[in-house]
């Protein structure tokens, strides 16, 4: 058996030597062990540790861990609990993985990282509330323990604070990671090194909160008046937020993807903003109203490339709920109309249709997924000449709008 003075020793040879050392922990011969390669490099000696795997004469190999970073004892307890009943079941150790039991913090981050390079938008969201639920539930604990009692009593203080949306997003983010959780078990496509040994989900007997469907859309009179006060604004406004609340009004896209644009997404010899994924998984392509394009050239990105920048973190573009938190702000003074980022998109297809564009071509220019066979499995038609057609005849509305005198007064 290894010990830390021969560890010691042996390094000291191999600075002094310059030749490779291999030390090998207990028995194994033939089969596999536990092994402490000493590499020299040009100006220090490397050591990590190496579980080593023969079969059918070969030599498989995995890296453990640096020494001493992980201790003689940790590489040891590694080995036997991941390894070694592999080694000796003759299966390959390219197969292993982290065997020990899952907490709520393995749970949580392994689900975050799972819409992280899923490419879900909300995966910064979503990892910061399921922190602050892993921190009141215990980190540290295994997540098979969580009860849906332990739910309850996390959801009803925020149930009973009026804030009924934000429970039931907590309740979402939970039933939603436990459930990936299960599913991860066996899911060979699985990022987390964890299993967790889940056998029922604890918030998914807990009832969601009743949708309410919005109705809320701007009238003409409403329209004008908030672009015109976006144009400029009577209180300190940071100019990026004004900016990307106008060409959400002009394109009636998701606020996610606009708040977002980058100058990546921006072909300004084709007039288009293009997005290679989207939030329904697919890519999407838009061309633009002629004000949008003028507002559009009129803006410089910053270095980080965001058209709308945050003006917390320039490198970092503004999100869809600071957006959300400007616009209400501005709605409490009575400056603009009670309007919030959905009715903004709410209120771009249904002015759209008043313009005389078809409920199709709206669909296709807001990325709404069309659920009928020939659209999901056949049509592979771009629709571009099209969607041109429609946002010019868009644009030469709203022009008309912006042309007409309204009385604010009257605007309720």
């Amino acid at each position: 058996m290894l010990s830390d003075g021969e560890i010691r020793a042996a390094i000291k040879r191999v600075h002094f030597t310059g030749r490779e050392e291999i030390l090998r922990d207990g028995e194994g011969r033939g089969v596999g062990r536990l092994t402490l390669r000493i590499r020299p490099m040009a100006k220090r000696v490397i050591t990590y540790w190496m579980a080593v795997q023969f079969r059918e004469g070969r030599a498989s190999k995995a890296k453990l861990g640096d020494y001493p970073s992980m201790s003689l004892a940790e590489a040891r307890e590694l080995f036997e609990r991941d390894y070694a009943d592999l080694i000796q079941k003759g299966r390959s150790i390219k197969t292993a993985r982290d065997t020990r039991t899952g907490t709520v913090g393995d749970l949580f981050d392994g689900y975050a990282e799972y819409l992280r390079i899923s490419n879900k938008i909300s995966w910064r969201e979503a990892k910061k509330g399921l922190d602050k639920i892993a921190d009141t539930l215990g980190r540290h604990r295994l997540a098979r323990e969580v009860e849906p009692e332990e739910i309850t009593d996390i959801l009803r203080p925020i149930y009973l604070r009026g804030k009924r949306s934000m429970a039931d997003h907590v309740r979402s983010y939970v039933r939603s990671a436990y459930s990936w959780a299960m599913k991860s078990e066996h899911d060979y496509r699985s990022t987390s090194p964890r299993r967790f040994g889940v056998l029922r989900n604890p918030a998914a007997g807990i009832p969601t909160e009743p949708k309410v469907v919005g109705t809320r859309w701007l009238r003409e009179e409403e329209f004008v008046q908030l672009y015109r006060w976006l144009e400029n604004p009577s209180s300190p406004v940071h100019p990026p937020y004004a900016r990307a609340v106008r060409i959400l009004m002009l394109t009636g896209q998701r606020v996610e993807e606009i708040a977002s644009l980058n100058r990546r997404q921006y072909d300004r010899s084709e007039k288009l903003l293009d997005w290679s994924t989207t939030k329904n998984h697919k890519p999407h392509t838009i061309p633009l109203p002629s004000l949008a394009i003028e507002l559009l050239e009129e803006i410089e990105p910053n270095p980080h490339g965001w058209f709308f920048p945050s003006a917390m973190d320039p490198s970092k573009p503004v999100t869809h709920g600071t957006l959300y938190a400007f616009m209400w702000r501005q709605r409490e003074t009575g400056v603009i109309p009670y309007v919030t980022n959905r009715d903004l998109r709410r209120t771009w297809k249904t002015l759209a249709g008043q313009a005389g564009i078809s409920k199709e071509i709206r669909d296709r220019l807001q990325n709404h997924t069309l659920q009928d066979v020939s659209s999901k499995s056949y049509d592979r038609w771009s629709y571009m000449p099209e969607k041109r057609a429609a946002m010019e005849k868009w644009d030469a509305f709203v022009r008309s709008l912006l042309a007409k005198k309204y009385d604010v007064r009257d605007v309720a």
